[in-house]
């Protein structure tokens, strides 16, 4: 009789305890539509980074150079990684003669587990920890069938566009969760969100970026770190070397946007604290257009809007090599002067 009895609490326990989340769920629902539609209008206003420490890879040119610009305009102390050391020492030397903020630039292969370690405990030393971490470095192999593509160009793409967000969140991140202040970035692409003909590769890195950062989300929330938010960005086309030669079918409905003004949405973004944003706005119609239409219907409409002859005219930049006894890092003050460089093999 006694077990019965408990047995009969057990099931009343259970009940309620799913009447309870059920309760939560559509409370939640209506509470975050709502949330959605005011903001709508009323958009969440914008937080101070100024004296934040910023580091953004893929820094020497476009979309990551364009991104620094904007939040050094806004006070925000700027640590620049890039692989290519030329143009990342003139790009720095540009945004200090420019900005009013200190500025650090270090040669980085972000595809390379070791060397980010390395860096990164360069960049503690000398800069501070860094709070916010944009991670925008990229590559593409070009318009190669998928059996076609070199080895060594896929295992780049991989390593760059999706194994190097962990070694970055790895370095930097402890220190975030020791202060539960911080902001994680995550560059993607349209790529990672659709597929694509001719970029196999660059759209599994890609797709594999936004699912590691949403899991990481997904920790933070778990650990209570309210503090450190995410940012997931899936561009569109932008007018960098990255695509160059790629046309758009419908420039209306998707075009080729400009990199400063991709870097203001995207920076904007980020102050704002949204966690997802698609470049351009039609791209959500087109995410919702996916999850509904039938397999065969949706190649149809990947056609229609240029998804299976994007490459086509493609004549982007060559995947970048790495040259070694190049410069890792020049100061913020630095000029002329080679003992204010630091050399590594």
């Amino acid at each position: 009789m006694r077990t019965r009895v408990i047995e009969v609490l057990e099931h009343a326990l259970l009940s309620l305890r799913s009447v309870k989340e059920v309760f939560e769920l559509l409370f939640g629902a209506v509470f975050y539509f709502f949330e959605a539609f005011v903001r709508l209008f009323v958009p969440h206003p914008r937080k101070d980074v100024e004296g934040e420490i910023v580091l953004v890879t893929g820094a020497a040119d476009g979309l990551g150079k364009q991104i620094a610009k904007e939040l050094g305009r806004l006070g925000a102390t700027l640590v620049l990684w890039d692989v290519n050391w030329e143009a990342l020492d003139k790009t720095a030397k540009e945004l200090r003669q420019s900005l009013d903020v200190r500025v650090y630039a270090y040669a980085c292969d972000c595809s390379r587990r070791t060397e980010v370690y390395r860096v990164a405990e360069v960049v503690k030393k000398e800069v501070g920890d860094v709070s916010i971490l944009v991670n925008n470095a990229g590559v593409v192999t070009g318009k190669y069938a998928f059996t076609e593509a070199p080895d060594n160009l896929v295992d780049r793409t991989l390593r760059v566009n999706t194994a190097a967000h962990f070694w970055t969140y790895k370095a930097f991140l402890p220190a975030m969760l020791q202060r539960n202040h911080g902001h994680l970035v995550c560059v993607s692409s349209h790529g990672g969100l659709f597929a694509l003909n001719g970029l196999a590769d660059y759209c599994a890195s890609k797709s594999a970026a936004i699912g590691f950062a949403e899991s990481i989300a997904l920790e933070l929330l778990v650990l209570k770190k309210e503090g450190i938010k995410t940012t997931i960005v899936c561009p569109y086309l932008i007018n960098t070397a990255m695509f160059q030669g790629c046309r758009t079918k419908w420039p209306s409905l998707l075009p080729i946007m400009d990199q400063r003004e991709a870097a203001e949405t995207i920076v904007d973004a980020v102050l704002r604290e949204k966690m997802y944003l698609a470049l351009p706005g039609s791209l959500y119609f087109l995410m919702v257009l996916k999850s509904f239409l039938p397999a065969k219907l949706g190649i149809i409409f990947i056609n229609f809007f240029g998804g299976l002859d994007l490459m086509d005219h493609f004549h982007g930049v060559p995947v970048p090599t790495v040259t070694y006894k190049k410069p890792l890092r020049q100061r913020s003050d630095s000029s002329s002067d080679p003992q204010s460089l630091t050399y590594y093999e």
